[in-house]
């Protein structure tokens, strides 16, 4: 990394993000704690962080809701921490923003992991990524330049975390992926993360992308495989 990069923990139980604290600073990051998402929101301003550590539970507000206001200003990478680890919870997560969601109890060196991947995948893609800057199927079309998806000419909102997914997904059509595949490729683990992300984050593209999300016409799955996009 060629500077310290700044981490956000926005969390009220004051153990943990004291002890998140100091295993990031001594990890080489810089990070500073905010105990409410009011608080967040000011030292999002102040601090201008490259990665976002946000729980679920704040005192003041609802971290699902905290996860909203901040995309609407910015596309910071957010990891929201709860002790809910439902797949519904995971979706209304992801759903406003989030890139990522590990459940209380965690291992605090699996969170480091992800993070780290997540640094590493970015760097990389810097200089490695010469995939196409816009790719068309019908009446969907994905513009990798403005990260930006439209079906029949009307945009469609997805987070970061969704183009990436549909993206690699698309490049490759008709390439069958595991789940370990493609946690590896979009959020650069497979040992550390939970598969359900990936399911989830399918499920949320069908609910933008398809006219019939039971019946897809893209994202088709291959039982007992994974998934694919399909350019028939």
């Amino acid at each position: 990394m060629h500077r310290s990069k700044k981490i956000l923990i926005i969390e009220d139980e004051k153990d943990i993000s004291r002890i998140l604290k100091d295993y990031l600073t001594k990890n080489n990051y810089q990070a500073a704690i905010a105990g409410t998402g009011q608080d967040g929101l000011k030292m999002i301003d102040m601090l201008e962080p490259d990665y976002i550590i946000l729980d679920i539970m704040l005192p003041d507000m609802e971290g699902i809701d905290l996860c909203r206001k901040i995309r609407e200003r910015n596309n910071v990478p957010i990891m929201i921490l709860s002790a809910r680890g439902s797949d519904t919870d995971k979706l209304l997560g992801f759903g406003f923003g989030a890139d990522d969601y590990m459940t209380k109890p965690f291992s605090i060196t699996e969170l480091l992991a992800r993070i780290n991947a997540h640094f590493r995948r970015y760097e990389s893609m810097g200089t490695v990524y010469h995939d196409p800057d816009s790719l068309r199927f019908g009446s969907l079309e994905i513009n990798k330049k403005a990260y930006q998806v439209t079906v029949n000419g009307n945009e469609v909102s997805l987070s970061a975390k969704e183009f990436e997914l549909l993206y690699h997904l698309a490049i490759h059509k008709n390439q069958v992926f595991s789940k370990p595949q493609l946690l590896d490729a979009i959020w650069g683990y497979a040992n550390y993360g939970d598969e359900n992300t990936v399911t989830v984050y399918i499920r949320r593209l069908r609910e933008k992308l398809e006219a019939d999300p039971s019946n897809p016409v893209y994202l088709k799955t291959i039982w007992g495989v994974g998934y694919k996009f399909s350019a028939d």
